[in-house]
């Protein structure tokens, strides 16, 4: 049987350490940094005195964090997976993309985005070296106001039939991503490929961390969009495939209602909007119309 008075001791010496730290950043001069370590600093020390956290915890918790750190490289990036999963990473994307009329949704960016890539001309091909089944992407861009938005610069990226992104192979291969403008009338369209549900890479801690807690590591199928143009908010989303398994389980939290969309099949032999030759072959289309939000500054 425990002392009261003992435990309250206790209580207090935890709370004492707690406001030790805090007011060791009292002087930060940076009024937001100060704010953030000082709030960090209340919410980590109230999780370890919640779950009561063991060393040998610790110890634990540090060497995956190491681990976390050693995977990382110029083209896995292990902290924005663990963030993704986490739901950290939506959740701070909700935060700073506040609601704006019918401005479309944003959610994750995702860790597979590449600057510079190949610009192609409205009605292009993305796809380039990724395999899979035809998709033709349309729709307009415009602001709140239903205004085109002529001249947006919009990039789309995307996995393959396989599941990966270009970046994921060895061979400096560029495929499943481009960037093209709409045109006078705020009108684009492109083609790529259907997307198809794939796992986040989890031969690493991420990986670990999902199995331990039996949760999936696979992303509903989707299409990757950043939207930009001058005095709009960036607008960074994907869309969804309507009907795919994964839309409720998604690993990294990125659903949301409104980007579910209906990806059309297309039967062999179908005429393409562009009369495209598709050598008799079956394809599918999607219309995205996006709606920025003005920029607030």
């Amino acid at each position: 049987m425990t002392n009261s008075n003992d435990d309250q001791a206790q209580v207090q010496r935890e709370q004492d350490l707690t406001d030790k730290v805090v007011a060791s950043f009292a002087n930060t001069p940076d009024d937001r940094l100060r704010e953030i370590l000082q709030a960090a600093t209340r919410h980590l020390h109230a999780f370890v005195r919640e779950v009561r956290l063991t060393e040998q915890e610790w110890e634990a918790g540090i060497e995956y964090l190491t681990a976390v750190g050693h995977i990382t490289d110029d083209k896995r990036q292990e902290f924005i997976l663990l963030s993704d999963t986490f739901g950290v990473s939506m959740q701070t994307i909700t935060i700073n993309n506040r609601a704006r009329g019918n401005a479309t949704e944003a959610t994750v960016f995702g860790p597979f985005f590449v600057q510079d890539s190949p610009e192609i001309d409205n009605g292009g091909d993305i796809s380039g070296a990724a395999t899979g089944m035809p998709c033709y992407v349309e729709g307009t861009v415009r602001g709140t106001d239903g205004q085109p938005v002529p001249g947006a610069r919009i990039e789309a990226w995307e996995a393959d039939d396989d599941g990966l992104y270009d970046v994921q192979y060895d061979d400096g291969r560029v495929g499943g991503r481009a960037h093209l403008f709409s045109d006078e009338r705020g009108e684009y369209r492109f083609w790529a490929v259907q997307p198809t549900p794939y796992p986040i890479p989890y031969d690493g801690p991420v990986g670990q961390m999902l199995a331990a807690s039996e949760r999936t590591p696979m992303r509903a199928s989707h299409l990757h969009f950043m939207v930009t143009a001058d005095g709009k908010r960036r607008l960074v989303t994907h869309i969804f495939v309507r009907g795919d398994s994964q839309l409720e389980t998604d690993s990294v939290f990125g659903v949301k209602d409104s980007l579910v969309l209906d990806f059309d099949l297309q039967p062999a032999g179908t005429p393409t909007p562009d009369g495209r030759d598709l050598h008799g072959g079956a394809w599918s289309r999607v219309r995205f119309d996006v709606v920025l939000a003005d920029d607030a500054g």
